[in-house]
């Protein structure tokens, strides 16, 4: 397999474990073929299943997951519909309420005993903190991002459109029938150019069909803005929200607010340095240390030895 050019966008040091190539898998899921990519580890006394968000995949999150399993973490990276490998018997149809349904039975089908952390990244995070709502098999949810699009302050900022972005709602209710099957490019509406801190890595994104190129149908995009998402405070799984600290793409203070309305304990770090797509150091050790750090507390926990939880 070709070397994976997102690994070039990570520190020089970080680049050898990043080049560890996983190992690819495929679950059959209603019909659709899913991809998940693998590093396998069964000493390991935690799972990371990684869940990309508008504008990634599997491989693009890639070199970020290799470096946990680099430190003994067993790490699973699914490409949902109309992303990465994943073939689907009707691309049109595909809506958000399918990646939530397919997340929590593959969370429930991958269940060995062990706990699992899931990790969201980008709106991958609100995505994973809806599963850990559903199934008690999520131990924690870690997330660089808790985006909602049901706050307008949150949809200004997460299309190119800017303030138009609060328009989203009501132009969904567009995307209905024949319409709904129209697909575009996702590039056209995240704004990707700041996907990164470097401008290289958004254009990389923005041009992979397989991630920020692929096409996704006005349907897709419609169930997203209008899905009702599981209030916070009825989540009881706690959250470590991991949020890059130069993000130019969603300030922080948008995911805050849902952290602070857990019903759940949750606990705020900042990736010193980073841009949303989370790449540059210090901030991509400290995202590699938290999520260690919260594997070896369920791990003491699952020892009896559990730690008071950490609130905001």
């Amino acid at each position: 397999m070709a070397a994976n050019p997102y690994a070039d966008f990570l520190p020089a040091d970080r680049r050898a474990a990043a080049a560890r190539e996983p190992r690819s898998t495929w679950w059959e899921w209603r019909g659709h073929r899913v991809h998940i990519a693998r590093a396998t580890d069964a000493q390991a006394a935690a799972r990371v299943m990684v869940v990309h968000g508008a504008g990634g995949y599997s491989r693009a999150l890639w070199p970020v997951a290799a470096l946990l399993a680099d430190e003994g973490l067993d790490v699973a990276a699914v490409d949902l519909p109309l992303y990465g490998r994943t073939s689907s018997p009707a691309p049109e149809s595909v809506r958000y309420d399918d990646w939530v349904r397919l997340l929590v039975d593959l969370v429930d089908a991958e269940d060995d005993g062990r706990p699992l952390i899931l990790f969201g990244a980008s709106i991958g995070g609100l995505l994973a903190l809806e599963v850990a709502a559903r199934s008690a098999r999520v131990a924690v949810v870690a997330a660089t991002c808790l985006l909602d699009p049901a706050d307008r302050r949150a949809r200004a900022r997460m299309t190119r459109f800017g303030p138009l972005g609060v328009l989203g709602r009501p132009v969904s209710h567009l995307a209905r029938g024949r319409i709904a099957s129209l697909s575009i490019p996702m590039r056209w509406v995240a704004d990707l150019p700041v996907m990164g801190r470097d401008p290289q890595l958004g254009a990389l994104c923005a041009r992979d069909p397989l991630g920020g190129g692929a096409k996704v149908p006005l349907g897709f995009l419609a169930s997203y803005m209008l899905y009702q998402h599981t209030p916070p405070e009825q989540v009881r799984t706690p959250v470590v929200l991991l949020h890059p600290a130069e993000d130019q793409w969603t300030p922080a203070e948008l995911s805050v607010r849902v952290l602070r309305r857990l019903g759940s304990p949750g606990r705020l770090v900042m990736l010193r340095e980073c841009g949303h797509f989370p790449v540059e150091e210090p901030g991509l050790t400290e995202l590699i240390t938290s999520v260690l750090g919260v594997a070896e507390d369920l791990r003491e926990r699952s020892a009896g030895e559990p730690r008071p939880p950490t609130t905001t």
